[in-house]
């Protein structure tokens, strides 16, 4: 790695996910109705839970975060897509890039962590049902979310200033359809070793460590759970739990394919194609199935859309 900061471009060029102009109108209109149909049901949930008294709960709050959180890591990537192919430009200037790559790092390390916060108040709620309002309130919710934003920050930080000091030649072609870490790396021209042992260090500990969390949470769920002598309360139990599980499983299960994929192909564009499973698609169904596994959300959201009927 460099000592100083020898860049000599002033923009990247985002390759996207195809050379073939004939395919550009369709990749624009489905990657526009997949932004708007994330920003709207996220919205929605948001929406939601702040109109419903009966959804003020640690787990609501938790969801409201999440969604949030969904709707600023799409805008984090998507429109700069849209833009260039309506523009018919590949460009994005080198502060727009390092933006970019912090930006996708701060949210979706949140996603991370929320996450594993949201398994940790399912743990509480099943395992403590009598002191879970006491142990989850209002000023701890508040601070698992500030903590988790913190790490967030920090870790985001830290690889983006790490990029700062790599140095990059000139016409460097990323073939992505946003700045991801990785392949901004790949295409620096200094020595990238140590950058690559800390990418792989760092992102090791921040995906093991909430993900153990979120091990652990269950495992004392499962267990807790099967102590419960009838099967109504075993049910009851799990139900809020399937939804979370769902969006855990895809979110790590995407993000596990798109390591595979990069490890198992030549092809930087195919890793893009993969990559759009873990980038787009979990925060896009996250409102659905919170929505269609969950009553009280469903009723919220009746409730919500009747009351701007009537407006």
């Amino acid at each position: 790695m460099a000592t100083t900061n020898h860049t000599a471009v002033s923009e990247f060029l985002l390759l996207g996910l195809t050379d073939d102009p004939a395919l550009q109108p369709l990749i624009f209109s489905l990657f526009l109705s997949m932004y708007l149909v994330t920003i709207l049901g996220n919205l929605l949930i948001i929406l939601a839970v702040s109109n419903d008294s009966h959804l003020h709960t640690p787990m609501y709050f938790f969801l409201s975060n999440l969604s949030f959180n969904d709707i600023c890591l799409i805008t984090s990537t998507i429109p700069k897509m849209l833009v260039n192919i309506l523009r018919q430009v590949q460009s994005i200037t080198y502060a727009g890039c390092l933006s970019q790559v912090c930006f996708v790092l701060i949210f979706g390390g949140l996603e991370n962590c929320l996450l594993a916060v949201m398994a940790y108040d399912r743990y509480v709620a099943i395992c403590h049902p009598l002191t879970y309002t006491v142990i989850m309130n209002p000023h701890l919710r508040v601070l698992l979310v500030l903590l988790s934003l913190l790490i967030s920050v920090m870790h985001a930080l830290l690889h983006t200033l790490m990029v700062l000091w790599l140095s990059f030649c000139s016409a460097v072609e990323i073939p992505h359809f946003f700045c991801e870490l990785a392949q901004v790396i790949k295409v620096a021209c200094s020595d990238t070793l140590i950058s690559n042992v800390l990418v792989y260090l760092v992102a090791g500990l921040f995906t093991g460590v909430p993900l153990c969390g979120i091990i652990f949470s269950y495992v004392n769920i499962v267990s807790s759970n099967l102590r419960v002598p009838s099967s109504e309360g075993k049910h009851k139990a799990f139900s809020t739990c399937g939804s979370h599980l769902s969006v855990v499983s895809l979110f790590y299960g995407t993000g596990f394919g798109v390591y595979i994929s990069s490890e198992v192909t030549d092809s930087p564009r195919k890793t893009a194609v993969a990559s759009v499973m873990h980038s787009v698609v979990p925060q896009m169904l996250n409102p659905f199935i919170y929505s269609l596994r969950n009553r009280d959300m469903k009723e919220a959201l009746r409730k919500l859309i009747r009351r701007t009927a009537s407006l």
